[in-house]
C-alpha cells in the first residue's frame, strides 16, 4: 500500500490510522467513506456510485445547499469502527452522498472561497463589537461552492445573535450558519505543542472532552499551580483525567490519611503519600514538617492495630530492621561522576623562559672551564693512544674565554672619538 492507503504520514488533525490496510477486501468491506474539511470537522458520506478513493483523494460531497469539497481521511471497514465510536447513527437518517472526484473547475471555487475566511472573521468580530455582544468569533469556514459560511463563536452566556445574522447576510451575501463550541474545541482547532513536547491531544485524536475538576489533581499529589494545571484552552487538562483511576485504585490499598499514629513519645500526622512505592511519611505537626519519618504501608497498619488495641509502640519505625542486600551498583571506572574531582588537583608552576635560559648558559659556561682546567678530560676527548695530547693553540695564542653571564654594555662614546670599525679576519681560537 502506498502513502495514502495506510496513511502513515499524518499531515492533518485528528489524523486515523489504518491498521486494516494490508487486510484482504478491508477496503471493499463498506461505501462509508470518512472525510475531513478544515481543521477538525469530519462528516461520514455513502459512495454510493463506488468510485475508487483512497486516502487524500479531494472529492466534492452533497451538501445543504450545493456542495462542499472535503479529503478523503478513512476508507474501508474501520470507518464502520469509527461510526460506531463518534455515535453516528445510519438507520432512519438519510446520509449525504459522494458526488465525484474533485475537478479543477471546483479546486478555483474552493480556493476563492477560502482565501476570504480571514477578511470575513475580522470584520464579523468588528459587527459583533458594534451590536454590544458577549461573544467571540473564532474561524469562519466557507463551503467549498462559496454560498455558505460557517461561524464558530464561544460565549460564556447565552447570546442572542438574531440580528447579527442578518447584518452577517447583507455584508457578505451568503447563507450563515452559527455553531458554538468551547474553549477545548478552540485550541483542537488552532492546534499547537503542549508543555510534554507532543502535538494537543485534543487536535490529534481526542473528540469527546469530558469535565476535569481538581478532586483529580489531588488524588494524584499533583501541585496545586494554576499554571501547572492549566492548558493552553486556560482550562485544566484533559490528561490529568488519564491516570487518575489508577491512583484511586493504588490509594485503597493504603491507610487513611486522616487517622494519626500514636507512640509513646509523639502523635504523628499524615505529611505526604509515594503512592506507587507504597511509604507514608508523617509529621509530629499537623501543619509544618517537623520530625519526619517515613515509613512503609505495612508497618502503618500494624501501628493502626495496636493503636485500635490500646498499646503504643516505642517508635514508628519497625523492631527489627530488614536485611540488606548487598547489591552490585554500577561502578564509575573513570572517575567521572565525582563532583570533588578536581578539588586536589596541585597545579604546576611554570618555570619563567628567561630564568630558565639563564640556568643552561651557567652549566654550558662552567662545563666549559672545568674541561679546560682538567687535563685528564682532555686526554679522554677523542685523541687515541700514542698521540701528543698538547691542545695548545697554533702561534702561542690563547684561547678566548667568554662569559656569558656578564652583561654585554657599550662604553659611552665621547666627542671627537671616531666610530669603531668592525673587525674583520679576527683570529679564531683553535678547536679542542
Amino acid at each position: 500500500m502506498g502513502k495514502k492507503g495506510c496513511s502513515k504520514i499524518q499531515n492533518s488533525k485528528l489524523n486515523t490510522y489504518d491498521w486494516l490496510c494490508d487486510v484482504p477486501d478491508a477496503a471493499n468491506a463498506t461505501d462509508y467513506v470518512e472525510v475531513q474539511f478544515k481543521n477538525t470537522r469530519k462528516g461520514y458520506y455513502l459512495n454510493s456510485s463506488r468510485i475508487p478513493l483512497e486516502k487524500g483523494d479531494i472529492v466534492a460531497v452533497e451538501a445543504s445547499p450545493g456542495h462542499d469539497i472535503g479529503t478523503v481521511t478513512l476508507t474501508g471497514k474501520l470507518v464502520l469502527l469509527q461510526m460506531k465510536k463518534n455515535n453516528t447513527r445510519t438507520e432512519g437518517v438519510e446520509i449525504k452522498r459522494i458526488y465525484r472526484k474533485a475537478k479543477p473547475v471546483d479546486l478555483e471555487k474552493y480556493e476563492e472561497a477560502k482565501a476570504k475566511e480571514h477578511t470575513t472573521m475580522i470584520r464579523s468580530r468588528q459587527i459583533a463589537a458594534d451590536l454590544n455582544l458577549n461573544m467571540k468569533i473564532g474561524d469562519v469556514k466557507y463551503q467549498g461552492d462559496g454560498n455558505k459560511a460557517i461561524f464558530y463563536y464561544i460565549a460564556d452566556e447565552r447570546v442572542d445573535f438574531r440580528q447579527l445574522i442578518k447584518v452577517l447576510a447583507e455584508a457578505f451575501r451568503v447563507r450563515i450558519e452559527m455553531k458554538q463550541i468551547g474553549a477545548r474545541q478552540e485550541a483542537g482547532r488552532i492546534g499547537g505543542i503542549g508543555p510534554c513536547g507532543r502535538e494537543l491531544c485534543c487536535s490529534s485524536w481526542m473528540t469527546n472532552f469530558v469535565s476535569v475538576a481538581t478532586s483529580a489533581a489531588r488524588y494524584q499529589d499533583i501541585s496545586m499551580n494554576p499554571q501547572k494545571l492549566a492548558g493552553q484552552c486556560a482550562k485544566l487538562k484533559c490528561c490529568i483525567n488519564y491516570e487518575v483511576d489508577t491512583y484511586v485504585e493504588a490509594q485503597k490499598r493504603l491507610p487513611s490519611r486522616e487517622i494519626p499514629l500514636e507512640t509513646q513519645d509523639n502523635t504523628y500526622y499524615h505529611f505526604k503519600t509515594e503512592i506507587f512505592k507504597r511509604e507514608l511519611t508523617y509529621s509530629t505537626d499537623k501543619s509544618v514538617p517537623a520530625n519526619l519519618v517515613t515509613i512503609s504501608a505495612k508497618r502503618a497498619f500494624e501501628v493502626i492495630t495496636m493503636n485500635r488495641k490500646g498499646t503504643k509502640p516505642l517508635s514508628l519505625e519497625a523492631d527489627t530492621k530488614p536485611a540488606v542486600t548487598n547489591r552490585r551498583d554500577a561502578q564509575d571506572i573513570l572517575g567521572q561522576d565525582s563532583l570533588t574531582r578536581f578539588d586536589n588537583v596541585k597545579k604546576k608552576k611554570k618555570k619563567k623562559s628567561g630564568s630558565g635560559q639563564n640556568k643552561q648558559q651557567e652549566n654550558r659556561g662552567s662545563h666549559n672551564n672545568s674541561h679546560n682546567n682538567n687535563p685528564a678530560a682532555r686526554v679522554k676527548v677523542g685523541h687515541p693512544q700514542g698521540q701528543s695530547t698538547n691542545t695548545a693553540p697554533e702561534n702561542n695564542q690563547k684561547p678566548i674565554q667568554r662569559n656569558n653571564n656578564r652583561p654585554n654594555k657599550k662604553k659611552p662614546r665621547k666627542q671627537g672619538d671616531r666610530p669603531q670599525q668592525p673587525r674583520q679576519n679576527q683570529d679564531k681560537p683553535t678547536n679542542e
